[in-house]
């Protein structure tokens, strides 16, 4: 009977009630098998001691029945259930003996904003196995509200739900730490995969200093995949990119993607398109005597341009034999050679290689780019 009394109130007040005024009594009687006067009547007193709010008193009177000696099984359960009841009835202020005490005091804690003991209340419930994820995230909120900002990356980072990684994003940010704020976005675009989290990494990206074009080309085609790209100009400008690389075919792509978004509606988008579709189809017609020409050529730098016009055909593996001679031939730009490379094997199912290729990108925008892809790739 004592042990559900109990439990009801340990629950209440995890809860944040004050339901422990209201649940019955848990005075313990002389006439409960196994228990003798001296050990009940001070038991019963604790009781008293405890709803009154005097804990210290009423852990005194636990002790004093401790003390009779040769306590029964059923006295020792007494005395266990009522030192947990002062526990779970003072929210841990008279100590803490088990799970349930460690979340009343965790709980009391919360509710009444006393941050830094919620933190450190974390202790009590790794102590009595009664962490679990729900809490983990309560602390990490805890580090935050109270202001300690790197503390609380610090909790935030021993979760992976999409709660915890927001969370250690803020933190990152409020502590002026890029290198743990990119790091939660990356985590969350390979967790959740949604395109606001590729849009703000793919933003942090291009802001990078000393982008090349082609690199440009290569985040605004990451923007696209992702569904990270919404406006008229960013595929206005991932088309332009490509028609300035010959890459007609997939310039005519992006294009009418974007107009079956209804994200290119007026006429210059129609313009675009139009010299998007002409250069298209001459470079169709000389693609067989361009590919023998770049076959012929002494430097691969040629290969690697047409591997690259084949991905955009959708002709993945023409495009990994191409780059790949080329690569053999010896290139100008090694970093983006193993870009397209990558670029190609993904397209061609072959992910595991295309991995190893943009691993060995070696500039640190050659890495970055590359490392998007990476991700990306993991992720699909």
């Amino acid at each position: 009977m004592i042990q559900k009394k109990l439990r009801a109130i340990a629950v209440a007040l995890v809860l944040g009630t004050a339901a422990a005024a209201t649940v019955g009594s848990l005075v313990v009687s002389a006439a409960e098998a196994g228990v003798r006067p001296a050990v009940g009547n001070p038991l019963k007193a604790a009781e008293a001691a405890a709803a009154s709010g005097n804990y210290s008193q009423a852990m005194a009177l636990v002790h004093q029945a401790e003390a009779v000696g040769g306590l029964s099984a059923e006295e020792q359960k007494d005395v266990a259930q009522m030192r947990d009841y002062i526990s779970v009835k003072s929210g841990g202020s008279a100590g803490v003996f088990d799970a349930d005490g460690a979340k009343a005091k965790f709980a009391n804690d919360w509710r009444d904003r006393r941050y830094r003991e919620v933190i450190q209340d974390g202790e009590l419930l790794r102590k009595f196995g009664a962490m679990d994820s729900q809490s983990e995230e309560v602390i990490a909120q805890a580090y935050y509200l109270d202001g300690d900002y790197s503390g609380c990356i610090h909790a935030a980072g021993e979760g992976s739900s999409q709660g915890m990684l927001e969370l250690r994003m803020r933190c990152a940010f409020e502590a002026h730490d890029t290198a743990a704020e990119h790091a939660a976005l990356e985590d969350l675009v390979a967790t959740t995969g949604k395109p606001e989290y590729w849009n703000q990494l793919i933003k942090l990206a291009q802001n990078a200093k000393g982008l090349s074009d082609h690199q440009s080309l290569d985040i605004y085609r990451i923007e696209n995949l992702t569904g990270a790209m919404s406006t008229a100009d960013d595929y206005s400008n991932l088309a332009t990119l490509d028609l300035e690389f010959g890459l007609s075919s997939e310039a005519v792509t992006v294009l009418q993607k974007g107009m079956a978004a209804k994200a290119l509606v007026d006429a210059r988008a129609q313009r675009l398109l139009a010299r998007a579709k002409q250069d298209q189809a001459a470079d169709n017609a000389s693609l067989a005597n361009t590919a023998k020409n770049a076959y012929a050529a002494k430097n691969g730098d040629a290969l690697v341009r047409l591997g690259e016009d084949y991905c955009g055909m959708g002709r993945y593996k023409d495009a990994v034999d191409a780059i790949q001679a080329g690569i053999k031939k010896g290139v100008s730009d090694p970093d983006n050679a193993q870009t397209r490379l990558g670029q190609a094997l993904y397209g061609a199912g072959q992910k595991e290689a295309a991995l190893k290729a943009f691993a060995k990108a070696t500039t640190p925008n050659g890495q970055q780019v590359a490392h998007l892809w990476s991700l990306y790739v993991k992720a699909h």
